[in-house]
């Protein structure tokens, strides 16, 4: 799509999403065991209901943790606090059903090698400062407002559930417009009208003017763009009372909203070890570093590993036409530079600390703060020396 005019649509979740949650609290199991046990085998899945919350997988660890009282303060902290969200903290029941890992595969990951077989990508693009898709940047920043002006209060009557959706007109292959917002609020009745099916227009102008506004930049929305605020009408009913949730099935949301090719692995509740986690980070990051080298507008990376081997059977690069030095030259300065080893990856970004939580929610990528190392550029100048 290095060209050309179209519509395109990324979509993102609050962190009170159902699936989001149990992101979390697999990825929190996760922290708890690297923050005892650097060593610990983690394959955490989660499951959520009415009422109810199911911890299992596999896992091996000299560490413990209390796995009720872990969940419980995830779920509180999400803000899912008391019966008025229709789920609480404090009132749900949780099982735990964690086993350990399979020998068959520890044999393997012991000596080095990647702990699963399987095709991971990477994708990067000068579209925004963060060098990602524009239209999930900018889905995942309304999330993350619709959150914010929840807990600051700013707009009371909103709940931990909700999605965002935004479409981006592009022209010659560049963003030029936002076309269309949806902003899907979880909100408690106070803020329906006389006929009790319909948010007040009151309420739709002040989700407009306070989450979305605030998120859109302004050269980017003109009189034909479009919002969707509660399209059905209004979304009293929301989180895990309304929906079941599952560990791993937000990854389009979790990496580039559709722009880019995805491997079909899920993230959260992995360990390092696991390439579909480790190494998707490895090739952001190596794209990130290509697109700000300036060798390429656009980059995308996948890499593929056999369960137990250490080197990748494949790295392929791809710049939809928009790499100013050959492909397979860049791909040349990827593998000097580069250790793609599991080994190396998780020396490379400090991949052994508890600081998987944050990645649950609002995308593993584009983001900043202390953890995130795959996001960072300081390989740049040396690819664009070499080149």
């Amino acid at each position: 799509m290095s060209g050309g005019n179209f519509l395109f649509t990324s979509e993102s979740v609050t962190e009170g999403h159902p699936d989001k949650m149990c992101d979390q609290i697999s990825d929190g199991v996760l922290d708890a065991i690297l923050a005892q046990d650097t060593h610990g085998r983690v394959a955490c899945e989660s499951f959520i209901t009415v009422g109810l919350v199911v911890v299992g997988g596999e896992i091996t660890t000299t560490g413990y943790v209390d796995i009720q009282s872990l969940t419980r303060n995830i779920i509180e902290e999400i803000g899912y606090i008391d019966a008025e969200h229709g789920f609480s903290h404090s009132g749900c029941a949780i099982l735990n059903a964690i086993g350990s890992q399979s020998p068959d595969i520890a044999q393997g990951v012991d000596i080095g090698g990647a702990g699963d077989q399987g095709l991971m990508c990477g994708y990067a693009s000068d579209e925004t400062p963060e060098l990602m898709p524009m239209p999930i940047m900018l889905a995942h920043k309304l999330c993350q407002r619709l959150t914010e002006v929840r807990k600051r209060r700013i707009l009371g009557y909103l709940c931990p559930d909700g999605k965002s959706q935004v479409t981006i007109q592009y022209i010659d292959g560049k963003p030029a417009r936002v076309d269309t917002v949806v902003v899907s609020a979880q909100h408690t009745e106070e803020i329906l009208d006389e006929t009790g099916k319909l948010i007040t227009v009151e309420a739709r102008q002040e989700i407009i003017d306070n989450v979305v506004k605030p998120i859109i930049p302004a050269e980017m929305l003109d009189d034909k763009t479009t919002y969707y605020v509660n399209p059905t009408g209004k979304f009293v009913i929301g989180g895990p009372r309304s929906d079941t949730g599952m560990t791993g099935r937000k990854i389009i949301v979790d990496t580039y909203g559709g722009m880019a090719a995805h491997g079909g692995g899920a993230f959260s509740g992995k360990d390092p070890t696991k390439v579909d986690r480790s190494a998707s980070y490895m090739a952001r990051y190596i794209a990130k570093n290509v697109v700000a080298s300036g060798l390429a507008e656009k980059c995308t990376l996948q890499l593929a590993y056999a369960i137990g081997v250490a080197e990748p059977v494949s790295v392929m690069v791809w710049t939809d036409n928009t790499n100013k030095i050959d492909e397979d030259r860049i791909s040349e300065l990827i593998r000097k530079n580069f250790d793609l080893t599991p080994k190396g990856i998780i020396e490379t970004l400090d991949l052994l600390r508890p600081i998987y939580r944050h990645t649950a929610a609002y995308g593993h990528f584009g983001r900043s703060g202390e953890g995130f190392t795959w996001e960072r550029t300081d390989k740049a100048d040396t690819l664009a020396r070499e080149a």
